[in-house]
């Protein structure tokens, strides 16, 4: 077997001996799969060729593990002229200030079953946790009455504990209004916030495209306090759905749009499945968010690009409060090019008949993957590998299953 990266770099039996011997000895005479797949990798290899490669692979770890750590270390000074020298990292990268433990956190919605994204996304989070001790919270983010699907909060607890296995705490959003609503008047008194009651549209048009105040934001402390009220009563006196909104005041020339005067509380009289209609004021997710993250003293976020503005705003939160923002690194997504991975459309189809439930093993959620017959552990192997990354991953979930098949043999 030959595969050739370009016309002057091959890889055959020779280059995968020489970095399986690398690895076994630069780490007490183990080789292992993931490890010398990262040598090959930044030796050439492509994704693509994973499969091709595997045999030969496996077939080589059996031989080198076999040896004894002093024929290792023979072997290889025969061979480490062929591949280059970097010591493969084993494990995740360290986070700093970590030596006191970490705190971080889970946030998904009960809008569906959770799936082999969220593992990507969140498995490094309760990894870190467990290498350096601290709590890792699940927090079912439930602030929307109108995309909730009433399963999913016992779907989240069971698939949480199996796949991750450390879960400290399960916070719902939606049992602590009350403490949302003790922070709005805590930042009304900072002068932080205001009601507005400009038409959505308008204000967009008119204020932040371009760049001006909305006539809102100079109301007192005061009448912002009574305003407030109005949103929250029950009364025929009270703000209807879509006519006021709690805004945070920013800065309104901020160079990027996303940050000017961004909204923070909404009406909404949809019933909600746990909290029926015993509340109409809902916090959008920037305020249930920065406020959670406060209370339950997070360390270390650990969340996607696409939350960097959103990360942002909670900064402008946290420093409003007068408090420290978390340890933050933005992971590049995992894309499957060839897997549905959309959570509303899951529990479509499987309403529609498609599927059979959400352990239907057709489907990527987290409760087809363990009836499988896929462990934990493999994945966390998966998540290791690729460890911290700003860079997006495209993969077929062809090559993805390949990869996981063999961590799963090794698990």
């Amino acid at each position: 077997m030959v595969i050739w990266v370009d016309k002057e770099i091959m890889i055959n039996k020779e280059i995968i001996l020489a970095y399986a011997l690398k690895n076994a000895v630069e780490h007490g005479g183990n080789a292992k799969v993931s490890s010398v797949l990262n040598g090959l990798f930044n030796h050439g290899l492509e994704k693509d060729k994973i499969k091709e490669i595997m045999p030969e692979l496996n077939d080589v770890l059996g031989e080198v593990n076999a040896f004894t750590n002093e024929e290792q270390k023979v072997l290889y000074e025969k061979h480490k002229s062929l591949i280059g020298h970097r010591v493969e990292r084993e494990g995740l990268p360290e986070l700093p200030n970590s030596k006191k433990g970490v705190i971080m956190r889970f946030a998904p919605s009960p809008s569906g079953p959770l799936h082999v994204g969220h593992i990507l996304s969140n498995m490094t989070s309760s990894l870190y946790v467990k290498k350096y001790g601290g709590k890792f919270y699940v927090r079912i983010e439930d602030t929307n009455p109108d995309s909730i699907y009433v399963e999913g909060y016992d779907e989240i607890k069971r698939d949480c504990d199996w796949i991750f296995g450390n879960v400290f705490e399960y916070i719902i959003q939606s049992e602590r209004m009350e403490i949302y609503y003790k922070y709005v008047e805590i930042l009304m008194k900072k002068n932080a916030v205001y009601v507005c009651d400009c038409e959505s549209e308008k204000f967009k048009e008119d204020f932040v495209l371009k760049k001006k105040n909305c006539p809102c934001r100079s109301l007192s402390v005061k009448e912002n306090l009574e305003r407030w009220e109005r949103m929250l009563s029950k009364d025929k006196n009270n703000f209807k759905q879509g006519e006021a909104v709690l805004r945070f005041k920013s800065n309104m020339k901020n160079k990027n749009p996303a940050l000017r005067d961004f909204p923070l509380a909404r009406i909404n009289v949809t019933k909600h499945p746990l909290q029926n209609s015993k509340y109409r004021v809902w916090p959008l997710m920037n305020l249930s968010v920065s406020v959670d993250d406060i209370e339950y003293k997070m360390t270390h976020i650990i969340r996607g690009k696409d939350h960097k503005d959103n990360a942002e705003r909670q900064k402008l939160i946290f420093k409003a409060l007068g408090k420290k923002y978390p340890w933050t690194f933005f992971m590049g997504r995992v894309k499957f090019s060839d897997l549905e991975l959309s959570k509303r459309k899951i529990v479509k189809k499987i309403q529609e008949g498609e599927y059979l439930g959400f352990d239907d093993e057709k489907l990527p959620t987290i409760s087809a993957l363990k009836k499988r017959g896929y462990k934990p552990e493999a994945f966390e192997k998966f998540v290791i590998q690729r460890g911290l990354s700003e860079v997006d991953k495209v993969i077929s979930q062809k090559d993805f299953f390949l990869i996981l098949d063999n961590f799963n043999k090794i698990s």
